[in-house]
């Protein structure tokens, strides 16, 4: 009479297993309902027998595990059965649709990168490339840097072993050129440079591109026409373009390019500080001094370079409200640039 309980429970539990079937939540439910150890029925079996008469004891206690040890056995193979019908391929229906994967996306830089380089490949022009790790002749003494210039300082130039050193521009692979190849040229060098700068403001290794012209009869005209050209095809045709006195050592005379602002196109906003203005490069003719450094006759050669920040066009461009965006690695920043190829 004392094993009729555990009788029940016996038939309770394969019943519920059987209707559990495959289900991996379901076989849960009935380890839960049977085995649990706060509340399972096997629990309540064991607390009964607490409560028989000595005589009783034996006979119950033996039924008793050999019912456990059924329960243990029966969910660990319907466990296993459960974990293998979910790990099992869902049945194929080749009349759906495909699924097509997500396609990643290009950063914006390397987006104004690429677009750049279009624009000045209809105009002409090749690009050219030049080592990262430089020494002093590339990227100062050739561009008329002089000895006590504060560029050559450790605080502001990243320097190597052995003399060498992160380019603080892409300036050099303009030297490498000149020496290499004779007039004409016409390249742009698109690149990352290096200084010692890192701020709300700067990074230490951000991107530029330079523009090289060489040639015989170039003037500050053609420099000014060029450069027009590549802004209103970049921006807006509708941009004006201002040049400003300024100076840089390889370039006289030298100038600093402002532009209408892209966002407020002259009215005055946030991101020009009010003055409808947001300079956007440098440009000059290439100093004599740069000439003859690469053997180049500045009395028949005459040429212009400009350059400009990557990061900075790519903030303008696609209106982004902080430069650090470009570099914090944030996948919902390029999402938003997916499809956009170049």
């Amino acid at each position: 009479m004392a094993t009729d309980p555990l009788e029940r429970a016996r038939e309770e539990f394969l019943a519920a297993l059987a209707a559990a079937g495959r289900d991996a939540a379901r076989v849960e439910a009935v380890r839960v309902r049977f085995a649990g150890r706060r509340s399972g029925l096997l629990r309540d079996l064991e607390e009964a027998l607490k409560t028989l008469p000595r005589e009783a004891k034996p006979a119950y206690g033996k039924a008793l595990n050999e019912l456990k040890k059924l329960v243990e056995e029966r969910l660990a193979a319907a466990q296993a059965q459960a974990e293998a019908a979910g790990r099992r391929p869902q049945a194929l229906d080749v009349t759906l649709p495909g699924r097509r994967p997500r396609v990643g996306a290009l950063h914006p830089v390397t987006l104004v990168r690429r677009e750049i380089e279009e624009i000045f490949l209809r105009m002409g022009y090749s690009v050219a490339d030049g080592p990262e790790a430089e020494d002093d002749w590339h990227n100062f003494e050739a561009l008329n840097f002089p000895p006590d210039h504060p560029a050559r300082d450790s605080q502001d130039t990243f320097f190597l072993a052995g003399g060498r050193l992160l380019r603080t521009h892409t300036s050099p692979v303009q030297i490498r050129t000149m020496e290499t190849t004779p007039p004409p040229i016409r390249v742009i060098i698109p690149g990352r440079v290096y200084r010692c700068d890192s701020d709300l403001r700067h990074s230490p290794m951000f991107h530029q591109v330079e523009g090289l012209a060489v040639g015989e009869g170039i003037t500050f005209a053609n420099l000014k026409a060029t450069l027009e050209a590549f802004v209103h095809v970049l921006f807006d045709p509708r941009l004006a373009v201002r040049f400003r006195p300024s100076f840089f050592p390889f370039t006289e005379p030298s100038a600093e390019v402002d532009i209408t602002c892209v966002l407020c196109l002259g009215k005055g906003c946030p991101m020009c500080s009010g003055s409808g203005w947001i300079e956007i490069l440098g440009a000059g003719m290439v100093d004599p001094r740069v000439l003859r450094a690469c053997n180049l006759d500045p009395e028949r050669y005459s040429g212009f370079a400009f350059g400009c920040g990557l990061d900075r066009v790519a903030l303008l461009k696609y209106r982004l409200p902080d430069l650090r965006l470009l570099f914090a690695g944030d996948e919902r920043l390029l999402r938003q640039f997916e499809g956009v190829a170049r």
